[in-house]
């Protein structure tokens, strides 16, 4: 299977990395700046620039398998990176033919009752690239929705649950990767937390 991978850089995805490398996935590896894409066996860093037009886009994910969306701009660049640069890679996807995408967001991205006052803007963005997805794709989507990172080891449980919570960032990279070729996953988005459920068994 290859996976292009979009935000390689960051610390989920630098754990979704390394695993995708341990099972011997192809990785391409898109970021900003593609050296200081962990070096790994399997992954090939590619420059990816979210503020390009969509057919430049479709030119770097043609012939993959899946994609994972996890790029963010940590709120420096929430409009073209957090939401419209991931809907340009959705559109990108359906133009190159790739039907399986899968999205990091946030626990209660899609509930807007729900947000912390503290973050609107950047559940703004998530709720846009997470509704289209949803309605304006016709793309095979998972929406994986994780509570708080926090960089404790990881445990390999969670809970599939909306409620507040922390989930170790190594959990939520390996439930990224766990249901990247899960049929059962399609159309879903789910919210996860630690908890005491093998992530091998419920995915």
């Amino acid at each position: 299977m290859k996976i292009f991978l979009a935000g390689s850089t960051g610390r989920v995805a630098t754990e979704v990395l390394k695993l995708l490398s341990a099972q011997g996935k192809e990785v391409i590896a898109g970021a900003r700046r593609p050296a200081a894409v962990e070096k790994l066996p399997h992954v090939t860093a590619v420059k990816l620039d979210l503020h390009a037009p969509v057919d430049k886009l479709a030119e770097l994910v043609a012939g993959v398998d899946a994609i994972i969306f996890t790029a963010g701009s940590r709120g420096k660049d929430l409009l073209q990176t957090d939401a419209y640069g991931a809907v340009k890679l959705m559109q990108a996807a359906q133009l190159a033919g790739v039907r399986r995408f899968v999205m990091l967001s946030a626990l209660y991205s899609l509930t807007p009752t729900k947000w912390p006052a503290s973050l609107t803007d950047y559940y703004i963005a998530k709720f846009f690239a997470d509704n289209y997805l949803v309605n304006q794709t016709d793309l095979d989507y998972t929406i994986v929705q994780p509570g708080s990172l926090v960089e404790d080891q990881p445990t390999g449980l969670v809970a599939k649950k909306e409620a507040l919570g922390a989930i170790p960032i190594g959990d939520v990279a390996a439930v990224l990767v766990a249901v990247v070729n899960k049929v059962q996953t399609y159309g879903q988005a789910i919210p996860v937390i630690a908890g005491d459920q093998p992530i091998a068994e419920i995915f």
